[in-house]
């Protein structure tokens, strides 16, 4: 039989067959000898063929979300496969979302042709120079060519932008912990009833209340659409990917000299280096450099370029977002 994975605890899959029915799967030990350097080989977001309990093949992926595992650096961690777009849930306070992990985020989704929408959550929450900074970095990132919103999960604002681009669409919400997310799914979709947190006062970190990822659907009415209209097919209909929050997001199986195409604006700009294989950090007549020198290039977004280069340690980059732009 095939079917969709629509939820990963990390021993079981869930598996929504083409006929509606859904039944808990394991994986064939095998998998684990293919050379799928991936700590879940299994993905949500997945089309497999099950036989007996098991799955035993996985179809061909368009994409995924993937990034290094935060325990094992020779492998990934793939967050979710066949999606339209990932949702970044960032705020600018409460907590903090650096702009080196929003830029390692939106590399990768890039090198795997994923689109983003970027979701500044909390705005209700900003005093007057949180807001002024938020609206600097949305800027920023809608100059570079990102879709960005700024919402409120708790008071609603902003949610009637959101709705429309989640129709029809499989979308995987990322970020994070404690940006959110499970907030706002909850607004969009009241019966999932997902976990919520507080964050830390202390530490002005979030904590982890979504522990695996899941697929979840998205009622008609919500988009209040006439059920007539709807695509029964249940691949067809708007699904929504909840996934645990991140502390970092290490970047997987990049070579350097690809990394620059996978930033939009510094790509633009390398087109006039003089050298071909030019990396943008020392040689002559260097148009990046040049671009940046000129402010065409904000240096947040080099710094990023920058780290994904040198690898750092993942401890960098949930840094502060202060004097990063």
């Amino acid at each position: 039989m095939t079917g969709l994975v629509i939820k990963n605890t990390g021993s079981w899959y869930t598996v929504l067959f083409d006929d509606g029915t859904t039944a808990d799967c394991k994986i064939k030990g095998n998998f684990r000898l293919r050379g799928i350097r991936s700590t879940n080989p299994v993905a949500v977001g997945d089309r497999v063929e099950v036989s007996e309990g098991f799955i035993t093949e996985i179809a061909d992926r368009k994409n995924y979300i993937i990034r290094k595992s935060p325990n094992l650096s020779k492998q990934s961690h793939i967050i979710a496969a066949n999606v339209d777009q990932a949702v970044l849930v960032v705020t600018v306070n409460y907590p903090q979302t650096s702009t080196t992990f929003i830029d390692r985020f939106l590399a990768s989704a890039e090198a795997y042709r994923v689109p983003v929408i970027l979701l500044f959550n909390k705005t209700d929450l900003l005093d007057d120079d949180e807001r002024h900074y938020q609206d600097l970095m949305v800027n920023l990132y809608e100059t570079v060519g990102y879709q960005c919103l700024q919402v409120s999960a708790v008071t609603g604002q902003g949610m009637d932008q959101l709705l429309p681009l989640l129709e029809g669409k499989i979308t995987v919400f990322s970020g994070n912990s404690g940006v959110g997310k499970s907030t706002l799914l909850n607004k969009i979709v009241p019966e999932a009833n997902l976990r919520t947190a507080e964050i830390s006062e202390a530490h002005n970190a979030g904590m982890h209340t979504t522990t695996f990822s899941e697929m979840i659907p998205i009622s008609h009415s919500t988009f209040h659409i006439p059920h007539s209209t709807i695509n029964q097919d249940c691949i067809e209909q708007s699904w929504l990917i909840d996934t645990p929050g991140i502390k970092g997001f290490g970047t997987f199986d990049m070579e350097p000299e690809e990394i620059c195409g996978y930033f939009k604006e510094i790509f633009h700009f390398s087109k006039n280096c003089r050298f071909r294989n030019c990396t943008h950090t020392h040689e002559p007549g260097c148009a990046v450099r040049k671009a940046l020198e000129e402010h065409y290039i904000a240096e947040s977004r080099y710094n990023s370029y920058l780290s994904m280069l040198e690898d750092k340690e993942e401890g960098k980059y949930r840094s502060s977002y202060n004097n990063q732009m």
